[in-house]
């Protein structure tokens, strides 16, 4: 078995920055976190990928091509659908097979086991629509369960523009729209808390635990727009209550409490580690010291 996040949401949305800090605090822990990068526009990022999705094609390659002639968002579509109709690609890079010496794709032998509790970060695209409403992100899903991993949907959305009811109440059809697509245990995520000031925190903190009436009342009182459109408001809220579809947790990149309590969430969730095999030495007492009275370990 295998483990994976798919780490999704909009662009600038601290993505690659949620990446390299899990890698950063799985390497304090002693623990191998891998990444995989699948931006395709992506220039730099704080980690060293294992797997790189611009060794096989990068947006200039869609957008310079004479033939297809795509802008921005319709080349990253298309990059992300080459990813697709080259799985072997994929499955080889994940492996370690590689390229061989001859510059060619390896090939995965038969009867050789796929690496086991790999635990690998998938950093998507900002390109929201592949996972909202365009099947490539389940696709891509389906593929890599179908390769034995076990994964959980990671949404990102930064905290700096959730602090009023409008926005809050726009991230969470973002957020319930991409869990309805993409058909996997899925964690919310509010990014960047460490750039909020104290009194922007303190607003953010009624969305933590939302009550939608109170929030959506503060929607229908902002514009004429949420006055005309409160039955509608009210509606999506409730509907959100109701059914306790989205919740969000918070991600200060400063805090390594924030970090470990939320990686331990995730884990969790995809049941990391509960496989594993019990060491009994894991529970056995501390070897005495000298002149140590071992009874001291030990009750009367």
């Amino acid at each position: 078995m295998r483990y994976g996040q798919l780490v999704m949401g909009p662009a600038g949305s601290g993505k690659s920055t949620y990446c390299a800090t899990m890698q950063r605090h799985g390497h304090d822990d002693k623990r191998l976190i891998k990444v995989v990068n699948l931006d395709p526009a992506a220039e730099r990022f704080d980690y060293q990928p294992f797997v790189d999705i611009r060794d096989l094609i990068q947006l200039d390659d869609a957008m310079e091509d004479e033939e297809l002639h795509y802008g921005p968002n319709g080349g990253l579509v298309f990059c992300v659908e080459y990813l697709l109709e080259n799985p072997d690609w994929l499955k080889n890079q994940l492996c370690g097979v590689g390229d061989g010496d001859d510059g060619e794709e390896g090939e995965v032998e038969a009867g050789v086991e796929e690496p086991d509790d790999d635990y690998i970060l998938f950093d998507m695209p900002g390109q929201i629509e592949l996972y909202s409403h365009l099947n490539a992100g389940r696709q891509l899903a389906k593929l890599l369960e179908s390769w034995d991993f076990r994964l959980c949907s990671v949404f990102l959305v930064d905290s700096q523009f959730m602090i009023d009811g409008a926005k809050f109440l726009s991230g969470t059809m973002a957020a319930l729209s991409v869990m309805a697509n993409m058909e996997l245990p899925h964690v919310n995520i509010l990014s960047k808390m460490d750039l909020l000031s104290k009194t922007s925190r303190g607003q953010l903190d009624k969305y933590l635990e939302p009550d939608p009436q109170a929030l959506l009342g503060e929607v229908s009182n902002e514009s004429s727009w949420g006055r005309k459109y409160r039955k509608l408001s009210e509606t999506i809220g409730l509907l959100i209550e109701d059914f306790s579809l989205v919740r969000f947790t918070p991600l200060n990149i400063n805090d390594e409490e924030n970090i470990a309590d939320l990686l331990l969430m995730i884990d969790n969730v995809i049941q990391f580690g509960e496989d594993a095999d019990v060491r009994t030495r894991d529970f056995d007492p501390p070897e005495p010291e000298e002149d140590d009275d071992p009874d001291k370990y030990y009750g009367e």
